[in-house]
């Protein structure tokens, strides 16, 4: 017993006065008159009624918890997470939206007009421009890269190329034995000038 005089069934129930040693209180002495027309023994029958069905609705909701947590680890044995359940509810919630009516009318309501649009002759133009607008940016694309190919391939075979590339060739020998023999000498570019008085 709550040592404040007052005993509570759990939170959400009704407070049911009670005096001294968990005697009860009558109803008039708990500060509320009783109803006209009641006796003490009509309204006490009344509160050893209602602390029963309080007391049953307490034993319910120690049940129903009870289930619960065993409902939880069976789902747990069997491998059904909160995710997986999540997923399995939402999965059959739109399979339920999917065959309602309302979404079977707008589905076929949307092919109508689907169909109306692609059928119409504005659509069917800005198909034709964009397919033609298409197969010009290919081609133009495709001669571009041609034309990019073959000047490269100009470069390669040109003079210029070709003694860079040997230069290139020729020094990398050069850097390899001057690091190899004298690792604080300066490098040399190919023509034997030193790098301090390069142009830049």
């Amino acid at each position: 017993m709550d040592p404040g005089g007052q005993g509570l069934l759990s939170d959400t129930m009704t407070d049911v006065p009670v005096g001294p040693a968990g005697t009860r209180v009558p109803a008039d002495a708990a500060g509320g008159a009783l109803p006209e027309g009641m006796t003490e023994a009509e309204a006490e029958e009344l509160r050893c009624e209602l602390l029963k069905v309080e007391e049953e609705i307490l034993t319910l909701r120690q049940v129903l918890a009870a289930k619960d947590r065993h409902a939880a680890e069976l789902k747990r044995k069997l491998g059904q997470t909160p995710l997986n359940q999540l997923k399995l509810n939402l999965s059959k919630s739109l399979h339920e939206v999917q065959m309602s009516n309302a979404y079977v009318k707008t589905s076929e309501k949307l092919g109508e007009w689907n169909e109306k649009v692609t059928q119409s002759d504005a659509y069917k133009k800005t198909q034709e421009t964009l397919s033609t607008a298409g197969q010009k940016t290919t081609a133009a694309l495709s001669t571009m890269g041609t034309a990019i190919s073959r000047r490269l391939g100009d470069m390669r075979n040109s003079a210029t190329f070709k003694s860079f590339e040997e230069r290139v060739v020729n020094l990398k020998p050069r850097v390899s034995t001057n690091g190899e023999e004298n690792g604080s000498q300066n490098l040399h570019s190919p023509d034997n000038k030193s790098q301090d008085s390069a142009p830049f």
